[in-house]
């Protein structure tokens, strides 16, 4: 599994949207039991934070340990530094497992077949992501414009699977057809612009060119700025047992 997020942990834990409540109160409602899940490429605990809130524990994973460092604590939330495909987890250990924004970076083979020994009959499994971010028109182009053209030889190839809605991952477990739904904010220029430097291919083009992309769109999306701007992010859910 490829590491685009250790050296900018920090910022990462700061800029990254969180997922809406309502996502959580839907996914909850469909998990029976609720005494052990576990969160697969953590990152920076987000996911895991919420979950312990209703599981007796909760195990997060990550293969950065500077990633585990950012990560919210809760006496609950056990974080350990391993890979999605081998875990140190016993045979049938978790109600629900969920991975959020990081399966297109997995061996999916490996992982999956790691899914279905680690959870117990009846559990469930979830892959959440989001895709690229939508503003007010004159921010948007600027921001599409970054995307494809300035960044876009610098994106990961697994990149096209979020650009695809997880819909071209397998996923060999009988899935629930789910709801729609969106992350929406309103964030200011600062956060926008905190938000951009964490996308990885910002990541790569900064190590190749020794200079920030970001900085070449800064005063575009400052001019076009509008202090009611509205940001969102379709979500992508998929749900299977």
């Amino acid at each position: 599994m490829k590491d685009n997020f250790s050296d900018h942990s920090k910022a990462y834990a700061q800029f990254r949207p969180h997922y809406p409540d309502d996502l959580f109160v839907y996914l909850l409602s469909l998990v029976k039991e609720k005494s052990r899940a576990w969160d697969c490429g953590t990152g920076n605990g987000q996911i895991a934070g919420v979950l312990s809130a209703h599981f007796s524990d909760v195990y997060a994973t990550d293969i950065s340990s500077q990633q585990l460092e950012q990560a919210v604590q809760k006496p609950n939330l056990h974080y350990s530094v391993q890979p999605a495909e081998k875990t140190t987890f016993p045979d049938h250990e978790f109600n629900l497992v969920t991975v959020a924004q990081a399966i297109h970076w997995f061996r999916f083979e490996d992982f999956y077949a790691e899914v279905k020994r680690v959870l117990k009959p009846g559990g469930l499994f979830a892959v959440i992501g989001y895709g690229l971010v939508q503003t007010e028109p004159a921010l948007q182009k600027i921001i599409d414009h970054f995307y494809t053209k300035i960044i876009g030889s610098y994106w990961d190839a697994e990149r096209h699977y979020i650009d695809e809605g997880y819909q071209t991952i397998p996923f060999p477990f009988a899935e629930i057809n789910t709801p729609i739904f969106e992350m929406a904010f309103h964030w200011n220029f600062e956060q926008l612009i905190g938000y951009l430097g964490t996308w990885s291919a910002v990541r790569h083009y900064r190590k190749q060119n020794n200079e920030d992309p970001v900085l070449l769109i800064k005063e575009q999306l400052a001019d076009a700025w509008i202090d009611s701007a509205s940001f969102s992010f379709p979500l992508f859910l998929r749900i299977g047992y």
